[in-house]
């Protein structure tokens, strides 16, 4: 594998990541774009302990672009965009329209494919591997950021979720702040550890394997459950067997095997509402342990997947008592759940 790092017209980091180890990336950037006018601004609710982003600069960001004007597809003639080379494997730039930039974090787009019309799911195993070495570079990489306590990878798919371009891609963001989810979950696993001395992650993926009705999928080294308490309608957690507090300790075995495990998960998401159904919504991300905390090999990287549609034609959407009270009330069950995307295994 190779990695070229290059930069944009207007500055920003340019990285291909390539199977091969000869590949060669020069295509300069040709578009005459102007600097980048990016400020992002954090501010904190000391009701709720959380901290808010601001980006007023994103009301302009590209909104639903025709394919032949798509900024993540390949330059081809005079049809620049924001990939130089005409063709490409992987490639991360950083976002024109930041929703954290500067000392307050960072934000990234990774380009899985140039095909405009494929899926991640419809990536080979080999190709998902190179995302998962990008995912992992990128992650060292904003680690050694002063601005960046945390890096969340991540990929929104659909209409539905509020995607506004079309082209298999998802997004690095090096947040400023450990997130309230990330702090939530830290403070479960520091008070369960004093009150017995044993990790709740590794109590939690055990309790789940031993009861086995929630599990969907189970190899040497990676295990994904519907959770016992999911929120959404379909949502599978997918962890490693073995304890590590991000992308960089996995080992070349956990590596070697999460390309398939991963593309059967989203393989299935795509047949659980029936062969006539679009293909469904999701939201995918890695959670990491933060930078520069205390017993961060307390925490366990996974990965969390779930769709908000709940059925064929319907969503599930974050009313009053999601929105408003942050209380969620789920249509389905678990259980439920995990047995149909088990029915619709490969």
């Amino acid at each position: 594998m190779k990695r070229t790092a290059t930069r944009l017209a207007d500055g920003r980091d340019l990285i291909y990541y390539d199977l091969a180890d000869d590949a060669v990336r020069d295509a300069p950037d040709r578009r005459p774009l102007p600097p980048v006018q990016a400020s992002s601004e954090i501010r904190h609710d000391p009701l709720l302990d959380e901290r808010v982003g601001y980006a007023a600069h994103r009301q302009t960001r590209t909104y639903h672009p025709p394919a032949d004007q798509c900024p993540l597809c390949p330059t081809r003639g005079e049809r620049l965009s924001e990939i130089p080379a005409d063709s490409y494997e992987v490639a991360v730039f950083e976002n024109r329209f930041p929703s954290f930039s500067g000392a307050a974090g960072r934000c990234e787009v990774v380009c899985f494919t140039p095909e405009h019309d494929a899926s991640f799911a419809s990536l080979t195993e080999e190709q998902a591997a190179l995302v998962l070495w990008a995912w992992t570079d990128r992650t060292a990489e904003l680690s050694l950021l002063p601005g960046v306590e945390q890096v969340y990878c991540f990929e929104n798919r659909g209409a539905e979720i509020g995607v506004t371009l079309a082209h298999p891609h998802g997004q690095i963001y090096g947040y400023p702040f450990v997130t309230p989810h990330t702090r939530r979950a830290l403070r479960s696993v520091a008070a369960h550890k004093a009150a017995t001395g044993r990790n709740l992650y590794d109590e939690r993926l055990a309790a789940e394997r031993a009861d086995g009705r929630r599990v969907v999928l189970e190899t040497a080294h990676w295990t994904a459950f519907v959770p016992h308490a999911a929120r959404w309608p379909y949502e599978v957690h997918l962890y490693p067997r073995r304890r590590v507090p991000d992308l960089t300790a996995l080992d070349d075995a956990e590596r070697a095997e999460f390309p398939g495990v991963y593309l059967e998960l989203l393989r299935r998401f795509d047949r659980v509402f029936g062969p006539e159904a679009p293909p469904t919504p999701y939201i995918s991300g890695w959670h990491q342990a933060p930078f520069g905390i205390e017993d961060r090999e307390d925490f366990a990287l996974h990965l969390e997947l779930f769709t908000i549609r709940r059925s064929p034609g319907k969503l599930k959407f974050l009313a009053g008592s999601e929105s408003g009270m942050g209380a969620f009330v789920n249509d389905v069950l678990p259980e439920a759940a995990a047995g149909r995307l088990r029915e619709v295994a490969s």
